[in-house]
């Protein structure tokens, strides 16, 4: 059962593969009146112009990820990591610290009935604890190769690369308490979120009782 302290609302912790849809259905709840933090957006926040932590990458990575008009090659930083674990790790023990913190200040501000929390990596840092349920944006694999290198221009091997750096279907589809699955239509897609909208706010209901 969604429980949570009464002053806190319940947190959802919303992920899935990339290409999965987790964007779309987190903008659906949104429109539904629920506040959602994305720890993407946060990402880009705490390595915006002028913050330390942007100052830190450059000197931990080197000219290599900044631009010629000195900014955040993003790219040439995901290259980086993606092709070194050990580099990766590094990356996060920077990152995900003030990424928490960040998406932490926002929760307590933001109130609502519940809280969708974005984590695309959630299952692949442990994160599953930290949230009152788990929702996975699922569809097949096959569906998320076309979409990604629909978007990104990518070979197939490369789309089938990031897939499997990350958690697989299987992991992630074991930690959900909740699953959403994104092959259809749009409208198909809002049903499914306005569906579990109403759950989440019918046990958020019990838990008050």
């Amino acid at each position: 059962m969604m429980a949570a302290a009464a002053e806190t609302p319940p947190r959802v912790g919303l992920t899935g593969g990339i290409a999965s849809g987790k964007t779309t259905v987190s903008e659906m709840f949104a429109r539904e009146g629920v506040p959602v933090i994305d720890s993407d957006v946060i990402a880009r926040e705490v390595v915006a112009p002028g913050t330390t932590l942007r100052a830190a990458l450059f000197e931990r990575f080197g000219p290599a990820i900044r631009t010629v008009d000195g900014e955040l090659d993003r790219a040439a930083l995901r290259r980086i990591v993606f092709d070194d674990p050990q580099q990766r790790r590094e990356l996060e023990s920077m990152l995900h610290p003030a990424i928490r913190a960040r998406a932490e200040e926002l929760a307590q501000a933001a109130g609502g009935p519940y809280q969708i929390h974005v984590v695309p990596l959630l299952v692949e840092t442990g994160g599953r604890s930290r949230y009152a349920r788990v929702l996975v944006v699922d569809c097949p694999e096959s569906l998320q190769i076309a979409r990604l290198r629909a978007r990104t221009q990518i070979s197939e091997r490369e789309a089938r690369a990031i897939l499997a750096s990350q958690a697989t279907r299987a992991q992630r589809l074991a930690a959900a308490d909740d699953v959403i699955v994104n092959d259809g239509t749009p409208e198909m897609l809002a049903a499914r979120v306005a569906a579990l909208h109403a759950r989440y706010l019918a046990l958020r209901g019990a838990a008050h009782k």
